[in-house]
């Protein structure tokens, strides 16, 4: 009876315990969906040291336009996002992220056969866009609204400065083997050299 007694009392206890840990992780998983969905990948474990600051991308972001609003939405370091309303309502996410401190984010436009305003892009499931910049800057739209096409990511893609973008430091080892490839070295000769001379073999007669 005793036993019994003890075990009713601990059956509520219990139940909150799962209630609460069942909670916790729906949370977690939410947040998780939210985070993948805004960047388009798990966050790197750590952020490279030589990744530009959020702050820097900013100015490449495309400007308001008719109905369109562009509004910030975070910045860190290495990544930056704005929020593109229209009458109020979030129809698409624009964002730029150094890819150094994410390799695999870069990787996936080694074989892309769609370019966008000159630069590699592909298309990232049902709802994203990127293109990159110097084998390094991610830019990419992510439609939150049905209406909002393909045709209209790809269209806001070329809002962004990415001219501008592109004058960035671009130093990954890719891009050092590309102008390497681009700018073959060319020998110069300098001024007042002589010419070099190839000595004439004169046959000599027979002895």
């Amino acid at each position: 009876m005793q036993l019994a007694r003890s075990l009713k009392r601990l059956v509520p206890l219990v139940l909150i315990l799962v209630i609460t840990l069942t909670a916790c992780s729906s949370a977690s998983s939410k947040y998780d969906q939210v985070q993948d969905d805004t960047t388009g990948s798990t966050a790197p474990a750590a952020v490279d040291k030589t990744a530009k600051k959020g702050g820097t991308f900013n100015q490449f972001f495309p400007e308001a336009a008719g109905d369109y609003a562009v509004v910030p939405s975070q910045e860190k370091q290495g990544f930056a996002e704005y929020k593109l309303k229209r009458d109020g309502e979030t129809v698409a996410m624009l964002s730029i992220n150094d890819t150094i401190s994410l390799p695999a984010a870069a990787a996936k436009y080694e074989n892309a056969t769609t370019m966008v305003a000159g630069f590699p892009s592909v298309v990232q499931g049902s709802t994203a866009t990127g293109l990159l910049v110097n084998d390094r800057y991610q830019v990419k739209v992510l439609s939150r609204d049905a209406s909002f096409t393909e045709a209209d990511r790809a269209a806001w893609l070329e809002k962004f400065d990415l001219q501008g973008l592109a004058q960035l430091e671009a130093d990954t080892k890719a891009f050092r083997k590309a102008q390497k490839t681009a700018a073959p070295a060319i020998r110069i000769t300098p001024p007042n050299s002589e010419p070099e001379t190839v000595p004439t073999l004169v046959p000599q007669p027979a002895g």
